[in-house]
């Protein structure tokens, strides 16, 4: 009997951590290579891809020194995200929560530059939560 229930608890746990998964998939929003100065770009995000709850930021081929980020929404209003910090290689932001409910975003401002050497590039790829 005792080890049907830890069979049926252990069961339970998994499919709660598979469901609380599902809903936490990052998709792809688009990207934009960084040069060596201080540069920005905005990235275009359409409705179709939903209403969003929060955003994050991976770098690609070096690191990316972000001074600020500003998340533009469908109506209009915008979110500034002050972001002082170095993301590495390979790297990834923390989530970054968008204000007030699951949210349109219309685009997504960055003010950054890489901290590439001999001509390598950075990409910095944006991606959405639902």
């Amino acid at each position: 009997m005792k080890a049907r229930l830890s069979v049926m608890t252990m069961f339970l746990m998994i499919s709660t951590m598979v469901a609380v998964g599902q809903g936490t998939k990052w998709k792809y929003m688009g990207e934009k290579l960084v040069n060596d100065r201080l540069d920005h770009d905005v990235i275009m995000v359409t409705a179709a891809r939903g209403a969003l709850n929060a955003i994050q930021i991976r770098v690609k081929g070096g690191p990316v020194d972000f001074h600020r980020v500003i998340i533009v929404y469908g109506n209009g209003s915008r979110q500034e995200v002050a972001m002082r910090n170095t993301i590495g290689p390979r790297g990834v932001s923390r989530p970054i929560d968008l204000i007030g409910d699951d949210r349109i975003v219309r685009s997504v401002e960055f003010w950054y530059d890489a901290n590439t050497t001999r001509g390598r590039k950075a990409i910095v790829r944006l991606f959405g939560r639902g």
